[in-house]
This record gives structure tokens, sequence and C-alpha cells, in this order.
């Protein structure tokens, strides 16, 4: 197994969780999103850009920014669809 490369995270969020409105913090499952998957979505997302400059701006290759930005998808998605919180892991 190679090892895993450090990848560049400029931005850390300040609000850590979201939760939907109504149901007590009690009553919710949690998704975990990591620092990483948050940066992913912010330089895609909100910076408008192209996967190869994202995967330089992280440091990683375009296959490994794909996939985090897969998995935060997948994350966001289910919580939203299944109404679950958000939790930004450091």
């Amino acid at each position: 197994m190679r090892p895993r490369l450090l990848r560049k995270v400029r931005f850390r969020p300040h609000v850590k969780y979201f939760k939907p409105r109504g149901i007590p913090l009690r009553d919710l499952l949690e998704i975990e999103l990591s620092t990483e998957e948050v940066e992913a979505l912010r330089l895609k997302n909100i910076e408008g850009l192209s996967q190869v400059e994202c995967a330089h701006k992280m440091n990683t290759s375009q296959s490994t920014f794909q996939r985090i930005l897969s998995s935060a998808y997948k994350k966001v998605s289910e919580a939203i669809i299944r109404g679950k919180a958000i939790k930004i892991k450091d």
C-alpha cells in the first residue's frame, strides 16, 4: 500500500454542524464529512475550478480528487434525502 500524500486544505469552515430544522439532535443520525471532502466541494462548486485544477490545488491526482468529491456528494445527498445531520470533522 502506498503512503498517503499530504493533501492541501486551505479552507476551514467556522460552522461544523448542520441539521434538519425542527428535529431534535438526539433523534438524528449523523453523516461525517472530512475537511478534504469540504475542500473538494468548495473548489469544484464554489470556486468553479476544473477537476484538474482542484486536484493540483489539493496536491493529489485527478482520480483521487474525483473519489473525494464523489464521496462528499454521496454523503451530502444521503443527509438531505434521509434527513440526517452533517458533521464536519477535523
